[in-house]
């Protein structure tokens, strides 16, 4: 924390603001966590999630267009716009603002589909969501990101994502190359896909709690400062992702199974694509920092949401 003075009308007003010069240095970016560890850890996650689909997951679209529609837009549109009001509202450093941005541009997490069927949320609609989140993220993270870039312009920021097609390169062989993996192995044996899909939906969640902890302890001597700067707006942005995600699709008569699936879609994001960015692309471990925070924040937060519309929706019932 600095102090920054400002003289008006002859009287000395204190300001106290976050100063990114008081961070640490972001680490060596050739450790093997972060050049080998967290591309491992998401190509695992993101072949669990292919072997997890079908060709007709995507053909699934042309049955439910509606459903499908209002959940992209809540996840396209709706969720970046708030995620920008927020970091503009807290005026938040720049590097945390990229990070927030980051965060809201990547696609719903695989737990998501995990946290509907606990709900009783329409979990086809989850998978259909899932995997076509994935394709579209190819194309608007980078945009998204490299917008905040520009706009917020935090002065830490090496690397720029978006517009360089050999990170473009990057995101979709990250992303969409284990997915196609996972989905040709289901293919050729669906019952190994089935054996296969508890224990690396197991190993997924394993991976992402090391790439978290991994975060925060390489981050560990500015945790506090961190926490203090982000977790609330983080906390927010989960509320207003998974509230989103569950009022719009109701406001747009969506029955009540496919509001709480595009809810935990939209509320449950995929932390470890944005770190893996983050740290491996970007080369800033602070950039990080919001994905990491988020992946901590929103699993209570989303099983308190999710226990709360389903008691609500069983009330309902019970009154109809």
């Amino acid at each position: 924390m600095y102090p920054n003075d400002h003289a008006e009308s002859g009287t000395a007003v204190v300001s106290v603001k976050f100063s990114p010069s008081n961070w640490k240095k972001p680490l060596p970016m050739d450790s093997a966590l972060t050049s080998i560890g967290l591309p491992v850890a998401l190509a695992i996650i993101m072949f669990g999630l292919g072997l997890s689909l079908t060709v007709g997951d995507f053909a699934r679209v042309a049955k439910a267009p509606k459903a499908v529609s209002i959940a992209l837009v809540c996840q396209l549109i709706l969720l970046p716009a708030a995620a920008f009001g927020l970091v503009t509202l807290f005026d938040l450093d720049p590097l945390l603002a990229v990070g927030m941005m980051l965060l809201a541009a990547s696609p719903g997490g695989t737990t998501a589909n995990l946290f509907s069927h606990l709900f009783r949320g329409d979990v086809a609609l989850n998978v259909t969501l899932t995997a076509v989140n994935s394709v579209i993220a190819v194309v608007t993270l980078p945009l998204i990101t490299n917008f905040a870039l520009g706009y917020f312009e935090p002065d830490d920021a090496d690397g720029t994502l978006g517009l360089q097609f050999t990170k473009v390169l990057q995101v979709f062989a990250v992303v969409l190359i284990p997915v196609a993996i996972g989905m040709w192995v289901r293919l050729r044996s669906s019952a190994f896909a089935e054996r296969m899909d508890k224990p690396v939906r197991i190993g997924s969640a394993a991976v992402l709690a090391l790439v978290i902890v991994g975060t925060v302890i390489s981050e560990r001597a500015n945790i506090a400062d961190y926490l203090l700067d982000i977790g609330i707006v983080a906390a927010l942005f989960c509320v207003l992702s998974l509230s989103i995600g569950y009022v719009v699709p109701k406001i747009f008569g969506l029955e009540d199974r496919q509001a709480i699936a595009s809810s935990m879609e939209i509320g449950i994001h995929n932390s470890t694509l944005a770190i893996t960015i983050a740290v491996s692309l970007m080369d800033n471990v602070q950039l990080a920092v919001p994905a990491a925070v988020y992946g901590v924040v929103m699993f209570p937060l989303a099983a308190g949401f999710g226990a709360l519309i389903t008691n609500k929706s069983q009330k309902l019932v019970e009154v109809d």
